[in-house]
């Protein structure tokens, strides 16, 4: 595949994460702080987001199995979680952690659990989504093209 059709999938596949509601306005903020002093800037701080994330899933996990559920450090790993998915632009885990907040503060065993599986469902979709994302970018510069500036208009 050539470098421009390559880099036409890249904006179209860029496109279509925010159209979906993966990826909110924060994200473009983090690619406006990448230049050709820090060429992998974005790319670190997703993939500490998503060691964060593996962290804090497997903590909340543990959290709620436990036979007397601590509703306030399950909240906190909820808190941290709802943060970093908002510094990175991953929109829908972030919706995802409200709602289980909301659950948290009623202390809501059932509600958690089910918050929790739709948190996972959301993290491992935006991660698999900014994976694929990096992929491509890879093959351009591999191509020797260049990553094109996100604009969105549409």
């Amino acid at each position: 595949m050539e470098v421009g059709q390559m880099q036409r999938q890249w904006v179209d596949y860029t496109k279509s994460l925010f159209l979906e509601g993966f990826l909110d306005g924060q994200f473009l903020q983090l690619q406006q702080l990448q230049d050709e002093s820090n060429p992998d800037f974005v790319v670190e701080v997703v993939y500490l987001f998503f060691e964060d994330s593996e962290k804090l899933l497997n903590d909340l996990t543990r959290a709620l199995d436990q036979p007397s559920v601590d509703f306030k450090k399950v909240d906190a790993h909820v808190h941290q979680f709802k943060g970093s998915s908002s510094s990175i632009g991953a929109s829908r885990v972030r919706n995802a952690c409200i709602a289980f907040r909301n659950f948290c503060e009623e202390q809501n065993i059932e509600g958690c659990l089910g918050c929790l599986q739709q948190v996972k469902q959301e993290y491992y979709l935006v991660k698999n989504k900014l994976e694929t994302l990096f992929r491509l970018e890879q093959q351009i510069v591999a191509a020797g093209g260049s990553i094109p500036m996100t604009e969105l208009s549409f």
